[in-house]
């Protein structure tokens, strides 16, 4: 039997969050509210805020508590906003998104697989302080769904435990792919040390955390769960657990489309949430609350739909002028439209760099890519679009060395005099 830490004061507050395909205000219901938690199987019900803080003027950029915060919206891939997003610190139950993304993509059309509960995946009182739990028994049995549903619902640690030992045989080697997989993601600040993030060895950022978050938001099922606020969970004992997503976002936010939060001591309150309001949606990640972060992720958001406007700034077919090439120069034309997000009633003139393509030689066939467009404003990258050879024919180039052409024509022209003075 493995050996955790005792007696560490440890408080989880999961929130799970969802990039697009929910909408926002009509799946949801009336925003209200959230009823107490209750901790199962028979803890004291969780607290939580009935009311979010946050500036009444959503256009100025708001002040983060917070000591790391990104916000990202997800189409246009523009940051706007970021507070210190690249140091790396324990990121508590935010670490279970990577253990569901896993355990998803191992599991793909296989989520009704029963489970048989490892005796090591069952928590004690003192193990880590207690935490938040489904309250597993050794050979209870669950479906792979139901265990996902106390993982991103209630923030469940044996349900964390459990999943990791059916998908891996050990803890160990279940955190092993949960680093192998954050690599292959590009997450270089990252380094998972549990399934479950409690024991605070683990380290990630805000901006490898997004990373994850968009990963993660691919997939449907993940969507869909981290939609509900409630859901029941099934097993072989007969007795249902009814299930609460710790997600005030889904009651106080309009819009909140799903979240994931988290609590130690060491990484204080951290929060991943999205939300979509008309055809726009943004992701933010807060880290190292010492307060409660919902309110930070709210004026963030809303800051980011009344402050940005999307404009297109470059048309497919646009023509950009020319592009010197390797051997000669071409008309050029945007490969497809872009479109930015701008500060609303934001000035200032869009930049453009032509860039040819290293490879790109003279003459190109039409349609070919022979460079890129570089937009910016104000220093800040809007994005980049191909640029392509327009439906232009460019002069033919002469063929043959110099001295062969030289020769072609010496000839020519001695041919004309011969046959003038033979007319």
């Amino acid at each position: 039997m493995r050996r955790r830490a005792a007696g560490r004061a440890v408080a989880v507050l999961p929130l799970l969050v969802l990039l697009a395909q929910v909408s926002a205000f009509g799946t949801l219901g009336p925003q209200a509210a959230p009823p107490p938690t209750p901790v199962p199987p028979n803890g004291s019900p969780s607290p939580f805020i009935s009311s979010l803080s946050t500036p009444a003027d959503p256009l100025p950029v708001p002040e983060v508590d917070a000591s790391q915060a990104i916000l990202l919206d997800p189409v246009t891939e523009q940051v706007l906003f970021q507070e210190s997003p690249e140091r790396p610190q324990p990121v508590a139950s935010l670490t279970k998104v990577m253990t569901a993304l896993i355990v998803l993509e191992r599991e793909r059309g296989r989520l009704d697989r029963t489970v048989r509960v490892h005796p090591d995946a069952v928590f004690g009182r003192d193990d880590y302080g207690g935490g938040s739990t489904l309250g597993l028994r050794a050979g209870e049995r669950l479906s792979v769904r139901g265990l996902l549903v106390g993982l991103l619902l209630g923030s469940a640690n044996d349900a964390a435990e459990a999943l990791a030992i059916h998908e891996a045989g050990t803890v160990s080697a279940f955190v092993r792919k949960m680093n192998t997989r954050a690599k292959a993601l590009g997450m270089s600040q990252t380094r998972f040390a549990s399934p479950h993030g409690l024991d605070d060895r683990g380290r990630s950022s805000a901006a490898d955390l997004m990373l994850l978050l968009r990963e993660a938001s691919k997939d449907p099922t993940f969507r869909e769960l981290v939609a509900r606020r409630f859901a029941v969970v099934r097993s072989s004992s007969g007795s249902a657990r009814r299930i609460q997503n710790r997600n005030v976002m889904l009651w106080l936010f309009p819009g909140a489309s799903g979240v994931k939060t988290g609590f130690t001591t060491a990484s204080g309150f951290c929060l991943m949430a999205t939300a979509r309001r008309g055809d726009r949606q943004l992701a933010v990640v807060v880290l190292g609350g010492r307060d409660e972060v919902f309110s930070d992720a709210a004026a963030l958001l809303n800051h980011g739909f009344a402050a940005y406007e999307l404009r297109t700034v470059v048309e497919e077919g646009e023509a950009l002028g020319s592009v010197r090439i390797r051997g000669g120069e071409v008309p050029v034309v945007a490969g497809r439209s872009l479109a930015a997000l701008m500060r609303v009633h934001e000035g200032g003139e869009v930049e453009r760099r032509l860039r040819a393509s290293p490879g790109a030689a003279y003459p190109p066939p039409q349609g070919s890519v022979v460079g890129t467009l570089r937009l910016t404003l104000a220093r800040a990258t809007l994005g980049r679009v191909p640029v392509l050879m327009a439906d232009t024919e460019p002069p033919e180039e002469p063929s043959g060395s110099w001295w062969s052409r030289a020769a072609g024509a010496v000839s020519g022209a001695v041919t004309s005099i011969v046959a003038g003075l033979l007319g």
